[in-house]
């Protein structure tokens, strides 16, 4: 691109820049550490002669191969990101009030939280749900309380995302018998069931059920849904809890597509070819702080998941090649002292995932540090994103941001980095041998370690944490769930029991377990146990009487 000219009048203007730039740093610059929020040390200037190596001609235009800039050719000129507020607590009926709220506030489509015992498949009467009940999340027991969660929502309309991994295939089944009651078939239903129980093992912990039936039951649910319900995204691959568990942007690259490899691996061993399953296959990263790394990684995703489609996987498919992907700002970013610094965090997150070209965005409201959001709290989040989308200008030009020195070389960095750490999961026999062996868990540790330590020691600056402070102590208005909540939801669930058909439950769950012994696909016998009333516990009881459960290594 450059005349070798150009680039010695370059390197000549470089080198007097540099004299001048040494002679005043001698002088006296800022304490901080000059490095990413990854503790990557970043120059003072970025020029093209750190792009030597780097063709802008590799990158394509959007919409092309690779994708770094971008997989459609008009990406917001065409339309904006889809705006999927994350929310769900107590009952079904508080949470689909919360949706039509949401909605009505010009959210564009439906993010759904699950309560701790939902998302490790136990009943809400279960002795380990104690004081969990609708906490986190909402709590779903079974398929009527799907249908109330989504009451007077339409789902041959709206798209649903579901944050839900270890019982995945049994709330999907929920969510198709809530669509059969709408009269809406299942081959018109759109959404995403996250599904990916690899991080549950590194990161998370809400997982059930050892890793191979795991993997058994996530190929099972993409089996069945290409076939029966072709819109729906059937895993969510997902590097956000990573990323909130403490790993740097380069290890959430790395872990989240050497997930995706196996995945893609499993599905093959299966028998599905690759274009049959690939263009369905979706990501869901994280966006912290530092405004460029994250743009970076977010382009980075694009162009590396592309080359392992195209390279180990021999897509055919152009939309098998394609990094789709959601964003959630950083839940671990978010501070319980001076909260209101929450909102500005925030946004500098969402325009991140903006300009690094997310399919959708959730943002995160600024009371989350302390409990669930409140009605203004979670309208404050999506309006940051509805500014960015119709003030700031930054979704009217394809890519702004790239072209930037600096971010093309952040790009590069990262990517190098991510393949290193890929090729080193390859080594180990990939993502499935090394999380059996702890490695990835031990990476993430070390990281969130030296992040939290250097937060201690100063050496990391949170503003109103450790500089900055005020003596205000002023505490917010928070959202609070009723103490009646769980008793009211343990006598529904006994009603809800006492009014099904009792035999035609117990037929169901005696030929999920007979099924779950073979190695069919387990999706119809639970699917048919949801028609028949039988409850997430009962549900994932079965197959836990087959499968055991997973108890972490001692030293991860």
């Amino acid at each position: 691109m450059w005349s070798e000219d150009a680039l010695a009048r370059l390197r000549d203007s470089r080198a007097r820049w540099q004299r001048s730039f040494d002679a005043s740093a001698a002088q006296g610059q800022r304490e901080e550490p000059f490095v990413t929020q990854s503790s990557t040390p970043v120059p003072p200037l970025v020029t093209p002669l750190d792009l030597e190596d780097h063709d802008p001609q590799r990158e394509g235009f959007p919409g092309q191969a690779p994708y770094t800039r971008g997989i459609h050719p008009t990406m917001y000129r065409g339309k904006l990101w889809t705006m999927r507020q994350y929310a769900g607590f107590a009952s079904a009926e508080e949470s689909n009030a919360r949706y039509h709220q949401l909605l009505k506030a010009g959210q564009t489509g439906l993010s759904v939280a699950f309560d701790l015992p939902t998302q490790i498949g136990l009943d809400p009467d279960d002795p380990r749900s104690l004081g969990e009940v609708g906490k986190t999340g909402v709590s779903i027991a079974h398929a009527g309380d799907m249908q109330r969660l989504l009451h007077g929502l339409p789902l041959g309309e709206v798209s649903t995302s579901m944050t839900i991994n270890a019982p995945a295939s049994v709330l999907l089944s929920y969510y198709v018998v809530a669509g059969e009651r709408q009269g809406v078939p299942s081959a018109e239903l759109e959404g995403t069931v996250q599904n990916d129980i690899l991080k549950e093992y590194m990161a998370r912990g809400t997982y059930i059920f050892p890793p191979g039936p795991s993997m058994r039951l996530t190929v099972d649910l993409m089996q069945w849904c290409a076939e029966h319900v072709p819109k729906w995204n059937t895993i969510s691959i997902s590097g956000y809890h990573i990323r909130e568990a403490g790993c740097t942007a380069a290890q959430e690259l790395a872990f989240t597509l050497a997930d995706g490899i196996a995945y893609a691996q499993a599905a093959q061993e299966r028998g599905l070819g690759v274009d049959s399953f690939a263009p369905r296959l979706s990501f869901f990263f994280n966006a912290h702080n530092d405004l460029f790394e994250e743009v970076a990684k977010f382009r980075a995703a694009r162009r590396m998941w592309a080359r392992i489609m195209t390279e180990r996987f021999q897509a055919k498919d152009p939309r098998s090649r394609l990094c789709r992907f959601h964003v959630q700002t950083a839940g671990s970013s978010l501070t319980a002292q001076e909260p209101e610094n929450n909102v500005v965090r925030v946004a500098v997150q969402a325009l991140a995932a903006v300009l690094g070209g997310a399919q959708s965005l959730h943002t995160n409201a600024m009371d989350e540090a302390l409990a669930l959001p409140t009605q203004k709290a979670a309208r404050i989040a999506l309006r940051t994103q509805q500014v960015i989308a119709q003030e700031s200008g930054a979704p009217n030009v394809v890519d702004p941001a790239g072209g930037s020195y600096y971010l093309e070389w952040m790009t590069d960095q990262l990517e190098e980095e991510a393949w290193e750490l890929i090729g080193r999961i390859d080594g180990m026999g990939g993502m499935l041998r090394a999380i059996e062996r702890g490695w990835p868990q031990r990476e993430i540790q070390a990281s969130a370690y030296r992040w939290q330590r250097e937060v201690e020691d100063g050496e990391r600056v949170v503003v109103g944490v450790n500089r900055y402070q005020t003596e205000e102590a002023r505490a917010p208005e928070l959202h609070r769930i009723g103490k009646d909540l769980e008793g009211k939801l343990v006598a529904q669930l006994h009603a809800h029991r006492a009014a099904r058909d009792g035999h035609a439950s117990e037929r169901a769950l005696r030929a999920l377990r007979s099924a779950a012994e073979g190695d069919a696909n387990l999706l119809p016998p639970i699917l048919t146990a949801a028609r028949a009333g039988c409850t997430t516990g009962e549900t994932c009881n079965a197959m836990r009487e087959v499968f055991g459960e997973y108890q972490a290594p001692a030293d991860v």
